[in-house]
């Protein structure tokens, strides 16, 4: 019985100082962009904004409340939108001026009404009929 029990805790004892070995080995490397991500948590913000707008429209396409070729449209204008936004922050070194960023959000602005009009138009194009 003591050398059954002596067996038993030395192969609970060899596992469990063998796993943190065996997990280290395993586990993925970091990819080099992961750390960045958590320091500019600002800039994704805006990435997320037009994940939700493109979800929308292509929820709105699903309902008959916009044809594809209209969604295409305004998808391709966000991301038109995104990346002009992403080059001036770049060009400027990481931080937009005051009057760059009011200038983008009129913009912004702007585009986030052109969609919902085209939206509630079609809305009461349905309604009518």
């Amino acid at each position: 019985m003591r050398l059954t029990s002596a067996l038993r805790s030395a192969v609970v004892a060899s596992l469990l100082l063998a796993t943190p070995v065996l997990a280290a080995e395993t586990a993925p490397a970091p990819a080099p962009g992961a750390e960045q991500g958590r320091h500019h948590r600002g800039h994704r913000k805006f990435e997320r904004k037009f994940e939700r707008m493109e979800r929308r429209l292509d929820r709105a396409v699903s309902e008959g409340r916009l044809t594809q070729a209209e969604a295409d449209q305004f998808k391709a204008e966000g991301l038109k939108l995104r990346e002009e936004l992403k080059a001036q922050r770049e060009a400027a070194g990481g931080q937009l001026t005051d009057a760059q960023r009011e200038a983008m959000r009129e913009r912004m602005r702007a585009f986030r009404e052109k969609v919902k009009s085209a939206l509630k138009a079609k809305d009461a194009q349905q309604q009518k009929l």
